[in-house]
C-alpha cells in the first residue's frame, strides 16, 4: 500500500498547489505528504514538483505522471469498490461536475434522490461552467449541454434541452410583440455568454433557418440570470427550458414564436474512455437517465 499511498500523495499535491491542502484533502499531516512525495521521487529516480516558498509545481515528469496517475487510482479504486459493492451495496465517493445553472436546477435534487437510495455513497459535486478535465481533476462523471468532441470522453445520452424566446408581459406591453426573428433586431436582448454563439440565436420554420443577430445592455454568463432579468422588464431572453422554472406557466413570462422552431441540444453523462467503469458510476448513470424521464424538467416551462 506504501506506493499506492505515495502517488495518492503526489496527485493530491499537483491538483491542489500545496502539500498542506493535499494533506487536509487526504486526512494525514502536512509532514507525511511531503514524506509519501519524497519516497515515491527516490523510488523513480526522477524530481516529480518544483517546490518553491508558495507553491508547489510540476516538473516535466511530474505532468507526465499526473495525466496517467488518477486513472491508476480509480482502477486501484474500483477493484476494491467492485468486491465491496458485490456484498454491502455502493459505498464510497463518487465525484461529480456539472453547468451551474443546470447544477443547480436538476442535477443537485437528482443527486439527492441517488444517495437517499444509496446511503452508503458520498458524493463532491463541482459546478463549474467550464469544461474541466476529468483526470487531472479526479472526476468520475460531468454532466454537460451540446455538442462537444473529444476523444477522450465516453458520453451517454440522457435527454435533449431546447431554446425559448421569453419576455415579460410589461415589456410586450412597452415594446410590442415580435411575430418574426427578423424583428428581433429592433429589440432589447439579454445576451447570454455561454451560449456557443451568444448574439446570433437561431430560429427553424418549415425546412428553412433563420439567424437573429441580436443586440442588449446586458451582457450575463448564466441562463437563470437572464431569466431574472427578462422577468424584470429589461428585455427579451433566449434560455434553455429547464431555466424557466415554471416562469411561463405562472404568467411571469411569455414563450414567443411558437411556430418557430429553436435551438436544442443533448443533455449527455461523460466519463473518460478506456477506463473500467465502477459500478456505483454506472447507477448513478442509469438513475440519472431513468430520472430526467420521469420528471421530465428538460421541457419544463
Amino acid at each position: 500500500m506504501d506506493r499506492i499511498d505515495q502517488i495518492r500523495a503526489f496527485v493530491a499535491t499537483a491538483q491542489t498547489g500545496s502539500f498542506t491542502a493535499a494533506a487536509d484533502q487526504m486526512g494525514i499531516s502536512n509532514r507525511l505528504t511531503s514524506k509519501y512525495v519524497a519516497e515515491l521521487e527516490a523510488r523513480l529516480g526522477v524530481r516529480l514538483l518544483q517546490r518553491t516558498t508558495r507553491r508547489v509545481g510540476l516538473t516535466p515528469a511530474g505532468e507526465d505522471l499526473l495525466t496517467r496517475a488518477p486513472a491508476l487510482l480509480d482502477d486501484f479504486d474500483a477493484v476494491l469498490s467492485e468486491v465491496t459493492e458485490s456484498s454491502k451495496g455502493f459505498s464510497g465517493t463518487l465525484r461529480v461536475s456539472a453547468p451551474i445553472t443546470f447544477g443547480e436546477i436538476y442535477v443537485v435534487g437528482m443527486l439527492a434522490r441517488f444517495a437517499a437510495a444509496h446511503p452508503a455513497v458520498s458524493i463532491e459535486l463541482r459546478l463549474d461552467d467550464k469544461y474541466l478535465d476529468l483526470a487531472s481533476e479526479g472526476l468520475d462523471l460531468t454532466f454537460r449541454l451540446g455538442h462537444f468532441d473529444q476523444a477522450s470522453l465516453k458520453v451517454r445520452r440522457l435527454g435533449e434541452f431546447r431554446s425559448v424566446l421569453v419576455a415579460s408581459p410589461d415589456y410586450l406591453a412597452r415594446c410590442g410583440t415580435p411575430t418574426t426573428p427578423e424583428e428581433l433586431s429592433n429589440h432589447a436582448c439579454i445576451v447570454d455568454t455561454n451560449r456557443r454563439n451568444p448574439r446570433r440565436w437561431m430560429f427553424r420554420k418549415g425546412g428553412s433557418e433563420t439567424i437573429a443577430h441580436v443586440t442588449g445592455r446586458f451582457h450575463v454568463n448564466s441562463a437563470s440570470a437572464a431569466v431574472a432579468l427578462a422577468i424584470s422588464g429589461i428585455g427579451l431572453a433566449y434560455v434553455p427550458s429547464f431555466a424557466l422554472r415554471g416562469a411561463v406557466k405562472s404568467g411571469d413570462l411569455v414563450a414567443l414564436l411558437d411556430e418557430y422552431r429553436s435551438e436544442s441540444g443533448p443533455v449527455g453523462a461523460a466519463y473518460l474512455e478506456g477506463r473500467t467503469l465502477p459500478r456505483k458510476v454506472r447507477a448513478l448513470i442509469d438513475f440519472a437517465l431513468s430520472d430526467i424521464k420521469s420528471l421530465k424538467p428538460l421541457q419544463a416551462l
